[in-house]
């Protein structure tokens, strides 16, 4: 009986479940966004407990800045922003709108605006609602039963794996979910407008990228084989959009958004 009313519940969600990403790009979403907010918040929360957080004031007065003026650009609204001791380099944005950032990847970037181009991708996966995309998907997949489970029947020490995997920081935890090919590369583009809107260089998302490659030193799967665009394809589409993007950096910078963040 049970199973018989979900299939009624989905089959009647999926009618409604069609929207538009930023990009243009049709989606299929169909959880409610309070829910997947709630699996972020509680996320991060995990997040913050297992991992440890940096103390380092200019590791988070840099972040902060970058990731004060690319939310800005999103309507505002307060953004919690932490640095992890991690030596990956990586950074990460949740649903419930929590930004977290590793030491590594500070370590490696060349300046403010490689860091902004990273973050803007991480905030550009919320804003094109990617988690709630995945976990849809999911859902539809398996009638919500594990879905169900993982957002809204454990508190936040027990967030399941599945949890985290749908939110796009599983890998962190030894879940292989990563976010699909044309999820990073929309959130690619969606990153580098953003970043240029705030007064960041677009083009040092192409350096960033190579400086990327050289630290990956020849580890990286082909693009057929991997979830991720491979550089050199994702360079080529960020070439491909920067004519755009660089028009949104003369507007910044004629409004006079020239951060500069330290």
């Amino acid at each position: 009986m049970f199973k018989q009313k979900m299939s009624v519940l989905l089959s009647a969600l999926l009618l409604s479940a069609c929207v538009t990403s930023p990009t243009g790009r049709s989606q299929f979403i169909m959880m409610p966004e309070a829910q997947i907010d709630n699996m972020g918040l509680q996320a991060f929360e995990t997040l913050k407990k297992d991992k440890p957080v940096s103390r380092n004031a200019k590791y988070n007065r840099l972040t902060r800045c970058i990731a004060q003026a690319i939310t800005r650009e999103v309507g505002g609204g307060q953004w919690e922003v932490v640095v992890f001791n991690d030596k990956s380099p990586n950074a990460f944005a949740l649903p419930g709108n929590k930004i977290g950032v590793h030491t590594g990847l500070i370590t490696l970037v060349a300046n403010q605006d490689q860091l902004a181009a990273v973050i803007g991708h991480e905030v550009g996966h919320v804003l094109a609602k990617h988690s709630n995309e995945r976990a849809s998907q999911e859902m539809a997949m398996s009638q919500g039963l594990s879905v169900v489970q993982a957002i809204a029947g454990a508190p936040t020490s027990a967030l399941g794996q599945l949890g985290f995997g749908l939110l796009g920081v599983g890998a962190q935890y030894g879940v292989l979910m990563p976010y699909g090919r044309t999820q990073e590369s929309e959130a690619d583009i969606i990153g580098i407008d953003l970043m240029a809107k705030a007064g960041f260089d677009p083009r040092q998302s192409i350096d960033l990228w190579l400086r990327m490659e050289q630290a990956s030193q020849g580890n990286q799967p082909s693009e057929f084989m991997s979830t991720h665009p491979s550089h050199a394809a994702r360079i080529q589409d960020l070439e491909q959009h920067m004519p755009q993007a660089m028009s949104y950096l003369q507007q910044a910078h004629a409004m006079g958004k020239q951060p500069r963040c330290s």
